[in-house]
């Protein structure tokens, strides 16, 4: 009697329900688990169904039985006509018995294991780059092209953005609720803010790779420009990066890492969410001075300035886009006149192709349709016999221009260089000289310089047949235009936007 009553209590709609969901799920599920986990072919949507959607299904299911179960012995009680259910009575000298406990046994070691199998999967899943970059493909597309084709493209996304350890785990876990709310009701901003502003600090993230302490000496770097004249002429600038480092077995401290908290801790007050405006900067010794630098530019009192919140200088506040880059026009078509990817012979093609790049588009089709159009539509009516000869050129350079949009250039989300600006340098951003300007001084007049020497020094200039021959030394940063002033007295980003060229 005790076992019927017993089976009675899930003989109700709300348990078979239940029981249905997890069944139909569970069915439906294994086989395409043990397809994905043989299969090379990778879709972030079948990933979702099969580690997230159908297992949250089949718990669902089970949590329904149960209810179910609870419920018919609450109504079971009510009524005192009928008997009390009980508990079933376990007998091992029932061979029945013996038999019933270990399928159920069976059963349930077999769900522990695919349920651990399936769990496994399912945080691994969470935090591939595909789920990043390709689930909420239209909101995250920026970040996800230029992500592809960044130096840290074989990282994965949570290495930056979650780091070791459960608490980080955990705090992006709960922050992904959020996400997921904006994202179904479409809140989120457009561009994605940057910042993050409860982003891991980059010692505990960036320097698990990057050891600032064992950074040293300098690095020869060649930079090529190409003007925005007829003949887009090359021009050419070697310098030497002082990326310096703190290690004692090297020597003391120095160079653009100087900054990275090894004989000093450096902290900003910044005065916009976007860290771009800095008017306080502290920096504090090994043996504890501290020497306070306020900007003659800014508004404030120092008394004001001093009670900001402050932010320690980490890596990303220099390295702002480590991953996901959005090169300036000047920067893309530059790189593809070095590469030999664009006919650098085509009279102002880089002059029309960063305005083409900076131009006004609702859409990312439209951008595409209006280049495919007008690039060859502009050597067609000013050089219509170079047009004749060079056709195939034309249009190599016209698909090199809409690939450069498409890899840079997001109208629908508005993100592009303009919505990101790349803090390393100052060519067509504050970057260094938020603090490097001559401007933040300290009471006792020492002064954070500006001058270029102080992070790289230029040994050699000018057109690349010159810079081929010359002999390597210091010399005076010279702009290949003559613009009527001292340059180096006035910040760069002042005229360059990124499609005015050089």
């Amino acid at each position: 009697m005790a076992s019927e009553q017993s089976a009675r209590l899930w003989r109700n709609p709300l348990s078979l329900a239940g029981i249905v969901l997890a069944f139909v799920a569970t069915a439906v599920g294994l086989p395409l688990m043990f397809v994905d986990l043989f299969s090379a072919f990778n879709s972030p949507y079948a990933g979702i169904l099969i580690y997230l959607t159908l297992p949250g299904a089949a718990a669902f299911g089970v949590a329904l039985a149960l209810a179910g179960i609870l419920w018919e012995r609450r109504r079971q009680r009510l009524y005192p006509g009928e008997p009390s259910p009980s508990l079933p009575v376990l007998d091992l000298n029932d061979g029945r018995q013996r038999l019933t406990l270990a399928v159920y046994a069976g059963l349930a070691a077999m769900v522990m294991v695919l349920l651990s199998v399936t769990g496994y999967r399912a945080y691994d899943y969470s935090d591939s780059v595909r789920f990043c970059g390709m689930v909420c493909h239209s909101v995250m597309k920026p970040e996800y092209i230029a992500y592809q084709r960044s130096p840290h493209a074989r990282v994965l996304c949570v290495a930056c953005h979650v780091g070791p350890g459960a608490k980080w785990f955990v705090h992006a876990k709960m922050t992904g609720l959020y996400q997921v709310y904006s994202i179904i009701f479409h809140k989120y901003p457009r561009p994605i803010a940057t910042p993050v502003h409860d982003l891991r600090p980059a010692q505990e993230t960036c320097e698990q790779c990057h050891w600032p302490a064992k950074f040293f000496g300098a690095q020869q770097k060649l930079f090529t420009h190409y003007l925005t004249d007829e003949k887009n002429t090359s021009w050419q600038i070697q310098t030497l990066l002082k990326i310096g480092g703190g290690d004692p077995a090297t020597g003391a401290p120095s160079g653009i890492h100087w900054y990275m908290n090894i004989a000093n801790d450096i902290f900003y007050a910044a005065t916009d969410a976007k860290r771009q405006v800095i008017p306080y900067v502290k920096a504090v010794d090994r043996k504890g001075h501290v020497t306070e630098y306020f900007s003659s530019e800014s508004t404030l009192r120092p008394e004001q300035l001093a009670k900001m919140p402050l932010r320690r200088m980490d890596c990303v506040d220099c390295h702002n886009r480590p991953s996901h880059v959005f090169n300036t026009p000047e920067q893309a078509v530059s790189r593809a006149f070095a590469a030999g990817l664009a006919d650098a012979s085509l009279p102002g093609l880089k002059r029309e192709a960063m305005r083409l790049l900076a131009g006004e588009y609702r859409t990312e089709a439209e951008a595409l349709d209006r280049i495919g159009k007008d690039l060859p539509e502009f050597y067609r009516k000013t050089h219509p016999a170079l047009y004749a000869r060079k056709a195939a050129a034309v249009r190599q350079a016209t698909e090199v221009v809409r690939q450069i949009f498409l890899a840079n250039v997001f109208p629908e989300m508005n993100a592009d260089w303009r919505a990101h600006e790349n803090n390393l340098g100052h060519l067509t951003s504050e970057g260094c000289f938020r603090c490097h300007d001559g401007e933040h001084k300290s009471r006792e007049g020492r002064v954070v310089s500006k001058d270029c020497n102080v992070c790289h020094t230029i040994v050699a200039q000018g057109a690349p047949a010159e810079v081929a021959k010359a002999r390597l030394q210091a010399q005076p940063f010279k702009h290949p235009v003559d613009v009527g002033v001292d340059v180096t007295q006035v910040k760069c980003d002042s005229c360059h936007n990124g499609t005015s060229g050089l």
